[in-house]
């Protein structure tokens, strides 16, 4: 097993470790869990979210081993990345990989569990949530600064953003971390970025307003792309989803 520690988490190796033996019996679900298991568990004070990842098929269990960094190791890099750039993600703590003679194993992601008050994804059901529109748009500012610093998290969806209210102030931080992108982005990818957030189109008119008083851009180019772009991934999402179910009933 290949194991790769945060420094300032090494005093608690041993305790951690310890975890992993008896993951599958013990600690707290979170999520279904259809591919990936994800796991709470308190180490003496410290609540850690451990992630371990579905054993790739044939084919990835080769190419994760020698051609390209397991998603395991991904995260903990983009979650180092990111805190470097003033970027919340909980703070990362360490991968593991079992690494066989051909092929990659099992492998794990293991970060400090953040204890949020909600997801992107509660502003979308809940329309009367207390100051929706400011959390939207401090939301919106969060990605320009994604944007503007040359990552494009790809995984951007509902479920990924923790948001939490410390004090008066709401921060942000993003999970599920092993698809992104590091380099400067052109307007296109900068907007389309946003469209698997929601359907709601006054979601998209209000994230557009914010982004363009940030930029050079304006309200009419970002709203038309980004509302644009929206309709095309739902109408994509929803056709998937039908052909899936009717396969599934055959």
């Amino acid at each position: 097993m290949n194991v790769h520690f945060s420094p300032q988490y090494l005093p608690k190796k041993k305790e951690i470790l310890a975890v992993l033996e008896s993951f599958h019996h013990t600690g707290e679900k979170v999520g279904k869990g259809d591919r990936n298991v994800i796991k709470n568990f308190d180490v003496n004070g410290l609540v850690i979210n451990v992630k371990a990842f579905k054993i790739p098929n044939i084919l990835n269990k080769v190419v994760y081993r020698f051609f390209r960094k397991s998603k395991a190791e991904r995260s903990f890099n983009n979650a180092t990345h990111l805190l470097e750039h003033g970027i919340g993600t909980p703070a990362p703590i360490a991968f593991l990989e079992e690494k066989m003679a051909l092929s990659l194993g099992k492998s794990f992601y293991i970060s400090e569990f953040i204890d949020a008050d909600l997801t992107y994804r509660e502003l979308i059901r809940q329309p009367e949530y207390p100051e929706r529109e400011r959390i939207l748009r401090e939301f919106t500012v969060f990605t320009l600064k994604l944007h503007e610093n040359g990552i494009l998290f790809k995984d951007h969806s509902p479920g990924n953003t923790l948001i939490k209210k410390i004090g008066t102030e709401y921060h942000f931080y993003l999970v599920d971390l092993n698809r992104m992108d590091f380099k400067e982005l052109s307007f296109e990818e900068r907007i389309i970025n946003f469209t698997r957030l929601t359907s709601r189109e006054d979601m998209v008119a209000i994230m557009s307003d914010e982004y363009a008083k940030h930029t050079s851009w304006s309200y009419d180019e970002i709203y038309n792309l980004m509302w644009g772009k929206t309709q095309e991934f739902q109408k994509k999402f929803y056709r998937k989803k039908h052909l899936k179910e009717k396969y599934l009933k055959k």
